[in-house]
């Protein structure tokens, strides 16, 4: 018997922020920083950060509710749940665990993944496989994080950047014609310390001394990310796009990972790609990591930008180091 593959497409999508909004002059009171300073160098003008009493699973479930919702389906359906977060409510179980009991999907089968700002373009390419072997049906597909919880707010270097969100996506069977046509995927461990969180792992157990030199905070070298983010974007586009008969120019609408303008703009540019046809909310949001694509394509569909058969290229870079971009045609 011959497997017939099945191609994957986005039915339903859904978004929850944080619901407190931490602009740039917030944070000239808190750090020596100025609104100028952080517009010029990263595009970004406020963020969200979570209420004290959420965390990532309740942002993560209340953007499941959205997308289930969008989507006419009841958590019986779901099939699969695959939450991608370095900001998980806990070390285990996983975030993805917690989200199913509070949907009552008790059909699904539960589990997260690691790829920091790249993890929800991860999660697209391990939730297609799924679909295109038969093994599941509808997969919920999130990226969720409660950066605020591990930044340290007294680096400048670093609070300036981060905002807590969550994006979701049922994924289900689509058309042959529809649906995630390739997703390229790329990991360089040999920059895994460029941008870490130290503690609180095996390697540097939580302890008096790694609470004091504040080895519990994100930790990034920024030149050298900035750097790796630029070449990365561009990279993982056009992986996404060799072998599929299409170019840049076919690009309806580009989606990139949000986490600085500049970042957003050299992709853009490289790739040959019209600022009309880029979707950036960068100065709302900041870099939400794992949500920022879930989120920037939720709305992108609110604001009309989508129509079925749309080409588009979804892109990011992370911690690990790691990179992702998943080329879709809309629609299912």
């Amino acid at each position: 018997m011959v497997l017939r593959l099945r191609r994957a497409g986005i039915a339903a999508l859904g978004v929850a922020l944080g619901s407190k909004v931490l602009t740039n002059y917030d944070l000239e009171k808190m750090v020596d920083t100025t609104d100028e300073w952080i517009l010029t160098r990263t595009g970004i003008r406020e963020r969200r950060i979570a209420a004290d009493e959420d965390a990532t699973s309740d942002l993560a479930v209340r953007a499941s509710r959205r997308a289930l919702r969008n989507g006419g389906l009841d958590p019986s359906d779901i099939d699969m749940i695959i939450c991608a977060t370095v900001t998980p409510d806990m070390l285990f179980p996983s975030t993805a665990s917690l989200v199913q009991r509070e949907l009552g999907a008790r059909r699904a089968v539960a589990f997260d993944i690691e790829a920091a700002c790249s993890g929800f373009i991860f999660g697209l390419s391990v939730a297609s496989q799924y679909i295109a072997t038969n093994t599941c049906n509808n997969v919920l597909v999130i990226g969720a994080e409660c950066l605020s919880r591990i930044t340290n707010w007294s680096d400048r270097s670093t609070c300036i950047l981060f905002g807590d969100g969550a994006g979701a996506a049922v994924l289900r069977p689509a058309r042959s014609e529809m649906g995630i046509i390739k997703t390229a995927l790329g990991s360089d461990g040999w920059g895994a310390d460029l941008l870490k969180l130290p503690a609180g792992g095996s390697r540097l157990p939580a302890s008096r001394t790694t609470v004091r030199d504040g080895l519990h905070y994100i930790h990034m070298n920024g030149n050298r990310v900035f750097e790796f983010a630029v070449k990365a974007m561009g990279e993982a586009a056009l992986a996404a796009l060799d072998g599929t008969g299409y170019t840049p120019g076919d690009i309806d609408l580009f989606v990139p990972h949000q986490a600085n303008l500049r970042i957003i703009e050299s992709a853009r540019r490289r790739l040959g790609i019209e600022e009309s046809r880029v979707m950036v909310n960068v100065e709302r949001y900041g870099n939400m990591s794992s949500a920022s694509v879930p989120v920037a394509l939720s709305e992108a569909l609110e604001q009309g930008r989508l129509a079925e058969g749309d080409m588009v290229m979804l892109v990011a870079f992370g911690a690990g180091l790691s990179w992702g971009a998943a080329l879709i045609r809309w629609g299912i």
